[in-house]
């Protein structure tokens, strides 16, 4: 299921840092509500993907014994406690005094969610985690 699930809220903490430029840009505060929509869904639905990639890691004997397995946990848990941080001071504060921590948490974000990505990506691609090769 976390492969399922995890492609929604990738797409929303990318999304979030191009909303905080146009908001930097702009000075909106349609954006600042869209970065807090943004980073309350992704944050949210991390963690929700997060907890099946997470009883995959510990019940599937091949993915617990991978290294790529274990810093891709790891990337992901830093990337959604920073994404939480920004919904969190987003969800408590206005946008002029948190705009620059808010633009500067999403860019550590979407480039932890990179790293991440990738270490996934290799996962499936090179490891074949969670394919089927019997039917390939």
């Amino acid at each position: 299921l976390h492969p399922m699930l995890i492609h929604f809220p990738v797409a929303a903490l990318t999304g979030l840092l191009p909303v905080d430029l146009a908001h930097l840009w702009t000075l909106d505060d349609f954006w600042w509500r869209a970065g807090l929509w943004l980073s309350g869904v992704g944050a949210l639905g991390g963690w929700i993907a997060s907890i099946f990639g997470l009883i995959d890691l510990v019940t599937v004997r091949e993915i617990r014994h991978k290294i790529t397995a274990w810093c891709h946990a790891i990337l992901a848990v830093m990337m959604l406690s920073l994404a939480s941080l920004n919904w969190l001071l987003r969800y408590q504060n206005d946008a002029q005094s948190m705009q620059l921590w808010a633009l500067y948490l999403s860019a550590i974000t979407a480039v932890l969610i990179s790293l991440a990505a990738y270490l996934g990506g290799r996962l499936v691609y090179e490891h074949a985690v969670g394919v089927d090769l019997d039917k390939v």
